[in-house]
């Protein structure tokens, strides 16, 4: 791949990346309302505010994007590298810098901390508050019910951040470059293939289809 081929993949993994992330803030948010403010939700989660946190998550994202592709961008490459990854990966690409990256390291974990910080710790508080809510319900069927709206987004949160979490160590302490790919193909392939499967589980019509083929494989 060029050099302008792999500095613009790179910019859109961290844009799309970013985005993710902070569409999980959003969903958590969105969960937090509904289960503590849940007479006030229509009122809460209008369009305008909506459209106000997708605003946001495009803005957050944007500024990671183009605060870490700068710092990549002022890097020296040698001729003829290789990334041992099937796309440009942003600790991948730099390794293979010829100049110092001393300076540009401790900005890119600045930059991570401060714009991976925000979502999670709103994923974090949105879910501290729900649970404290929940735990106040006295019947246990309304705990289960509240809980189980979470279900899914906790699921996927978990994977993303999972799979993600593991690709930074992998690709940080692997000698092989087999493994690295490996971690990579299970961080951009597994969670997309699954999120639709972990989301359609709240469909009552899935969830039946799904106790009928498992009944079926268990009498076999």
């Amino acid at each position: 791949i060029s050099y302008a081929g792999c500095l613009t993949q790179l910019c859109f993994v961290l844009l799309f990346a970013g985005f993710e992330s902070c569409l999980l803030a959003a969903m958590a948010y969105d969960r937090y309302v509904a289960i503590c403010y849940p007479l006030s939700y229509t009122v809460m989660m209008n369009f305008h505010s909506c459209a106000l946190l997708i605003l946001f998550s495009v803005l957050i994202s944007v500024l990671n994007m183009g605060l870490l592709g700068l710092m990549v961008l002022r890097l020296s490459f040698c001729t003829n590298l290789e990334i041992p990854l099937f796309f440009c990966e942003l600790s991948q690409v730099m390794k293979l810098a010829c100049s110092d990256t001393l300076i540009n390291d401790i900005l890119i974990y600045l930059a991570t901390f401060i714009f991976g910080g925000i979502p999670i710790s709103g994923i974090i508080f949105s879910y501290v508050q729900i649970a404290s809510s929940v735990l106040r319900i006295s019947s246990v069927k309304g705990r289960c019910k509240a809980f189980s709206t979470c279900g899914s987004h906790l699921s996927v949160t978990s994977l993303s951040y999972g799979s993600g979490l593991w690709v930074y160590i992998t690709s940080s302490v692997a000698i092989l470059p087999k493994k690295t790919s490996v971690a990579c193909i299970m961080y951009t392939v597994v969670p997309q293939m699954l999120n639709p499967f972990i989301f359609s589980l709240r469909n009552k019509d899935m969830k039946g289809t799904m106790k009928k083929f498992i009944s079926k494989v268990a009498s076999l």
